[in-house]
């Protein structure tokens, strides 16, 4: 076997076993303790670290926000230099730190007790001053870094982003987020797109054609609008029926040549087609348009009885939603 993988898989159960053994030490009341004051939060979450600690930091607060809890990123060294004003009254301060001896943190506590915040600490060493001022304490320490020299944070940092990530997921259930609620901070990823990008958001005005119109009048319609297809309505917009590329080439395919000039729409159309409604999910209506015997690419798109627009496939898969 290669040594280079060798040696990668040994740090990958390496730092593995440093979270299974994080999951074996940390204390239960201080987890517990620590999901109460987040949940009982009613102002916001500010979390601190630097260096290392401070990228890991700034994950953890994007998770926090990202899953119902507000959350900010200040570091130490700009919060005693004027950005301390962000930390308010109420906040719960979540604070990174291996050695709970970093001097920036450290310098921050003194104004942190005279705003009156709730401090949680993720630590390498509980005996440390931090670990020592803060109202809460997760034990985040490591045997060794992955670092073959045992200085670069590697195993520390997978740790306190591991032991941050989990009481972000605890904390969004605690909160009973539901997948709408996600799917709003995400507007623009799959499940967001799915749970909130609706018909009227991707639908194109209807292109009707009354039921008398002939084959040509129906052929120049569907090249104008250029949807592939168009909807048959009556005078009131009712919709009668569709009439797509395929219906239009099949039925012209099946009538003798001095028949064309007789040819109506309404000959052409599928009759009482499957519809959309405006507010309907656009990934209902993906899976109306594909979990069929015969899938389709168009929907026309019916709001109190009128025919208002015209849905295509290739605008929903445009929008990223499939």
């Amino acid at each position: 076997m290669n040594e280079s993988f060798k040696k990668v898989v040994e740090l990958l159960k390496l730092e593995a076993a440093a979270i299974e053994r994080t999951a074996h030490i940390l204390d239960a009341a201080a987890v517990e303790k620590s999901i109460e004051i987040l949940a009982c939060c009613d102002s916001k979450v500010i979390v601190i670290g630097v260096g290392k600690s401070g990228v890991i930091a700034q994950k953890i607060a994007q998770t926090l926000t990202s899953t119902g809890t507000i959350a900010v990123f200040v570091h130490p060294s700009d919060a005693l230099h004027g950005s301390l004003g962000v930390i308010t009254r109420g906040d719960v301060v979540i604070a990174l730190s291996n050695s709970g001896e970093t001097d920036e943190i450290l310098l921050l506590l003194p104004t942190l007790k005279t705003r009156g915040t709730k401090l949680i600490s993720i630590v390498g060493n509980t005996n440390s001053t931090l670990a020592r001022q803060s109202d809460v304490v997760l034990d985040a320490s490591v045997d060794k870094e992955a670092c073959p020299l045992n200085l670069a944070p590697t195993t520390s940092t997978t740790v306190a982003l591991a032991v941050g990530d989990a009481i972000a997921m605890t904390l969004m259930q605690a909160k009973n987020l539901t997948p709408e609620d996600f799917a709003a901070n995400h507007p623009a990823g799959r499940l967001g797109k799915r749970l909130t990008l609706r018909v009227a958001d991707l639908m194109h005005a209807s292109p009707n054609v009354a039921p008398d119109a002939n084959w040509l009048a129906v052929v120049k319609a569907i090249s104008e609008h250029a949807l592939g297809a168009v909807n048959v309505v009556d005078e009131n917009d009712e919709l009668l029926g569709i009439v797509t590329d395929g219906d239009l080439r099949r039925t012209i395919e099946k009538t003798a040549p001095e028949n064309l000039s007789n040819l109506k729409a309404a000959q052409m159309m599928t009759v009482s087609p499957a519809v959309a409604a405006p507010e309907m999910l656009a990934y209902d209506a993906l899976q109306l348009m594909e979990n069929r015997p015969r899938q389709i690419s168009v929907l026309p798109v019916v709001e109190k009885n009128k025919c208002v627009g015209l849905l295509r496939l290739h605008d929903i898969v445009r929008s990223g939603l499939s």
